[in-house]
C-alpha cells in the first residue's frame, strides 16, 4: 500500500518567508477596510502558515475603482502592443528569478509538490505571460467590403475591466492563464484568489509592481466567494467576469452577472471525464496514463479522468497492472523529491473525499485498493481504486476532486461513446487505442471540450481548451482565450462615386 514517506515530521526543505500578506490594490499593499483577518493553513501539518488580510465588498469596490480609472484615464489600455509586451516580458523574468520561492509558497500553501512546481508549474507561468505578451502587437481587425456604398473595418478593443476569480488547485497557472491574455489585451483587473492558496497571487502582485505595470492595473484582494466573490460578480462597474470553479458556484456567477449589468462571464466548471482504453493498447502505457489521469495533483484538476472504461479483452490483465501500479504510489510530504502526490488541499476537503469513498462502499462498488487516510498529520489520501462500478453510481457520476477512480469495462466502441457521454458534464476525455479509425470516431463522437489521444493532460498554452454542457463555456489557452477580453467594434463610412462596391 502506498504510505507516507517522511510525512511531517523531519523537515525536508527550508520553509519560505512570507513576505506578502495584505491586499494589493492600486499599486500599494493595503489593510482590508474592516481590518479582518483569516488564516491560510498548510494542509501538510493543519498549521496556519499566516493571516491574510480579508478582502470584502467595500475592498472590491476600491479594487474596481482603481481598475476602472486605470482602464479609462491610465497608459495600459493606450500603449502600443509593443509596450505592454515588454513589460510583460520583464514579469516575466521576474518570475524566472523568483522560482525556488514562488514553487515553495505553492507547495506550503496548496499542498503542490515541490519538484513539478520548480520546474513546470512556475516557470510555465513565465512562458503564459510571453506567449500572450507576443499576440500583444497583433491585435487586428478587418477590412470589410460591403455589398453597398459603404467602406468599414473592425476593430478589436480591451472589454474593460475585469474580475477573475480563481480556484484553488492551481493557483499559478490559473493565475496566469486568466491574467496574461487578458493584460495583453489591454484591460485592467481585479484578482481573487482562492482563501485557500492566497501567498502566490499576492507575490505575484508585488513583482508586477517591480516589473512596471502601472498601477490599477492588477489588483489582488484575497477573500471569501460569498463576499469578496459576489461582490466581484453583481459590481456594476465590472465589464467580465473569469471564473474556474465548482458548477454550483457557475450559476450564481451568472445569475450576479445577469442581475447586475450584464456582464460577460466565462465558466470553467466541474468534470466527470471519461478515459476509454481499446483492446489493442499497451497494457504499460494504459495504466501508466489511467494512474496519471486520476492522482496527477491528488486528484484536484477538474479534467482527472475519474472514470475508466476498459475494453473486456483487456480488463482483468489491465486492472492487475493497475493495481500494482498503484501500490507503489508515493504519497507525502510535497518538498521530499521522491513523492508524487502531496496533502489535499484542507481538512473539509479531505472529510468530503472520504465520505464519497464511504458512499462507494455502501452502493456496493468493490474497494480495489486504498480508501483510507495516511498518517496521523495533515490530509492525506490513499490512492483509491474501485471496481464493479456502476454508472448510476454516486462516486460515478459526481466530481470528487480528489485520488479516488471508477473503474468499469465495455464491450463495444459503440457502448463505450454512450458510456463516456453518460455524464453532465464535458470538459475532457481520452481515449487510448492504436486504430486510428477508432480514434477518429470516438473523438468525434464525445461530447467534450479537449479529447487527448494515447496521452493525458496534453495541455499546451497554444490550444484552446474549455467545456461542453454543465462544464461551463469559454475557452483557456490559445488565442481564443486571448479574443474574449476584446470585443469588436465595426466602423463603416460612405463611398461616394466609387467606380465599384
Amino acid at each position: 500500500m502506498a504510505g507516507l514517506r517522511n510525512g511531517s515530521t523531519k523537515p525536508l526543505f527550508k520553509l519560505p518567508e512570507i513576505k506578502f500578506t495584505k491586499l494589493f490594490i492600486d499599486g500599494e499593499f493595503v489593510d482590508s477596510v474592516s481590518g479582518k483577518t483569516f488564516e491560510t493553513i498548510d494542509p501538510r501539518t493543519g498549521e496556519v502558515i499566516a493571516r491574510i488580510a480579508e478582502g470584502d465588498k467595500e475592498d472590491i469596490d476600491l479594487a474596481v475603482k482603481a481598475a476602472r480609472r486605470a482602464f479609462d484615464h491610465g497608459p495600459w489600455p493606450r500603449f502600443s502592443g509593443a509596450e505592454r509586451r515588454r513589460l510583460m516580458w520583464k514579469f516575466a523574468d521576474l518570475i524566472e528569478e523568483h522560482v525556488e520561492e514562488l514553487a515553495a509558497l505553492d507547495a506550503l500553501d496548496a499542498g503542490k509538490v515541490y519538484l513539478r512546481a520548480k520546474t513546470a508549474e512556475i516557470p510555465g507561468a513565465a512562458e503564459f505571460l510571453r506567449f500572450f505578451a507576443g499576440a500583444a502587437d497583433k491585435i487586428h481587425g478587418e477590412v470589410l467590403k460591403m455589398s453597398s456604398e459603404l467602406q468599414g473595418y473592425t476593430l478589436r478593443e480591451p472589454v474593460g475591466v475585469v474580475g477573475h476569480i480563481i480556484p484553488w488547485n492551481f493557483p499559478t497557472t490559473m493565475f496566469f492563464m486568466k491574467v496574461s491574455p487578458a493584460l495583453a489585451a489591454g484591460c485592467t483587473m481585479i484578482v481573487k484568489p482562492a482563501e485557500q492558496t492566497p501567498l502566490t497571487a499576492l507575490y505575484y502582485a508585488h513583482l508586477a509592481k517591480l516589473a512596471g505595470i502601472p498601477d490599477g492595473v492588477l489588483n489582488v484582494v484575497p477573500g471569501f466567494g460569498p463576499t469578496a466573490g459576489a461582490a466581484i460578480c453583481s459590481h456594476m462597474d465590472i465589464d467580465y467576469v473569469c471564473f474556474t470553479g465548482s458548477t454550483d458556484v457557475g450559476r450564481l456567477v451568472m445569475q450576479a452577472a445577469a442581475a447586475s449589468n450584464l456582464k460577460q462571464v466565462s465558466l470553467e466548471l466541474g468534470g466527470k471525464s471519461p478515459l476509454l482504453i481499446f483492446d489493442d493498447a499497451d497494457l504499460d502505457t494504459a495504466t501508466d496514463i489511467a494512474l496519471l489521469g486520476n492522482l496527477y495533483n491528488k486528484g484536484e484538476i477538474c479534467v482527472a479522468s475519474s472514470r475508466v472504461f476498459v475494453q473486456e479483452g483487456i480488463y482483468d490483465k489491465f486492472e492487475k497492472k493497475l493495481l500494482a501500479k498503484a501500490k507503489a504510489w508515493v504519497v507525502g510530504d510535497p518538498f521530499d523529491p521522491a513523492v508524487r502526490q502531496g496533502p489535499q488541499i484542507s481538512k473539509r476537503h479531505f472529510d468530503r473525499i472520504l465520505s464519497y469513498i464511504e458512499h462507494g462502499k455502501r452502493e456496493g462498488a468493490t474497494l480495489l485498493t486504498g480508501g483510507k487516510p495516511i498518517g496521523d498529520k495533515g490530509h492525506y489520501i490513499e490512492p483509491t481504486i474501485f471496481t464493479n462500478v456502476k454508472e448510476d453510481m454516486i462516486i460515478a457520476k459526481e466530481e470528487i476532486f480528489g485520488p479516488v477512480m471508477a473503474l468499469m469495462k465495455f464491450k463495444t466502441v459503440e457502448e463505450a461513446i454512450k458510456s463516456a457521454n453518460n455524464t453532465q458534464y464535458g470538459l475532457a476525455a481520452g481515449i487510448v487505442t492504436k486504430d486510428l479509425n477508432v480514434a477518429n470516431t470516438v473523438s468525434r463522437s464525445i461530447r467534450a471540450g479537449i479529447i487527448w489521444i494515447n496521452c493525458y493532460f496534453g495541455f499546451s498554452m497554444d490550444c484552446p481548451y474549455g467545456g461542453y454542457k454543465m462544464s461551463g463555456f469559454g475557452r483557456e489557452y490559445g488565442l481564443e482565450s486571448l479574443y474574449k477580453y476584446l470585443q469588436i467594434k465595426s466602423v463603416v463610412t460612405p463611398t461616394y462615386n466609387s467606380p465599384w462596391l
